[in-house]
């Protein structure tokens, strides 16, 4: 059954002294319950910033810290509020999904008519070949091998709400989004840590003599500045 989200109405938490105390009140409640997320039980902080995000998209608090998820460090919306939740902002018609295309071209468009304008709202389309490009599907424990309907609609929802609701994502890209990103390492390159070393014998060289032994070692980028100390260890200036 598709999930429901009942739409509160906006008030600035932290608009006042008196908004910031009853926020702190009711998070202080919430906290001490046991139906809540771990995430959340006895920790008045991560509540009251659920509290927030509640407000800001005008949800219910505790719909909020059931489907925030942590996900590489990174806060994360389940795919199936992002769905109720534009369903629910009454800014457009129920989301509805087409399924369109052959081969790697195969994929869903999410669409939805505007309630204000009348006018259809088409999502980006997800193909499998964005899938495969993108490696969704070759990642390790992918579920767009198993159940890869369900996942082509959770990602074109995340794309027509990315696209048309920003305020209501805030920015905040689904679990299965996180999921998929692949974790970069950045690594230095040895080109760069050879650059720097060779820079610094450069400036700590203190006769013409420590430049001739490390002269084979300077790269093009660096001749000003050999040129430049050779100069001045040569005047003697």
């Amino acid at each position: 059954m598709e999930q429901q989200i009942t739409v509160l109405q906006k008030e600035e938490q932290f608009g006042s002294p008196a908004t910031f105390e009853h926020a702190q009140r009711v998070a202080k409640m919430l906290s001490s319950s046991s139906l809540i997320p771990k995430e959340y039980q006895g920790n008045i902080q991560n509540t009251m910033i659920a509290i927030e995000m509640a407000n800001r998209i005008g949800a219910n608090p505790l719909m909020v810290m059931q489907n925030l998820y942590i996900v590489h460090g990174r806060p994360s919306w389940s795919s199936s509020f992002i769905i109720a939740a534009l369903n629910a902002c009454k800014r457009f018609s129920p989301l509805r999904f087409v399924m369109s295309g052959e081969g790697e071209d195969y994929g869903c468009t999410a669409w939805a008519y505007d309630v204000d304008t009348k006018d259809k709202l088409e999502g980006p389309k997800v193909t499998l070949k964005m899938a495969n490009a993108e490696g969704w599907v070759s990642k390790s424990g992918s579920k767009w091998k198993t159940m890869p309907e369900l996942m082509f609609r959770y990602r074109a929802a995340a794309f027509f709400g990315r696209l048309y609701a920003p305020d209501i994502l805030m920015g905040i890209y689904t679990a299965d989004e996180m999921e998929d990103i692949q974790p970069v390492t950045i690594v230095e390159s040895k080109i760069n840590k050879e650059e720097e070393r060779v820079k610094l014998m450069i400036e700590d060289a203190t006769s013409v003599e420590d430049l001739e032994k490390i002269k084979e070692n300077v790269m093009p980028s660096q001749l000003d500045l050999f040129n430049e100390k050779l100069a001045t260890l040569s005047t003697g200036k």
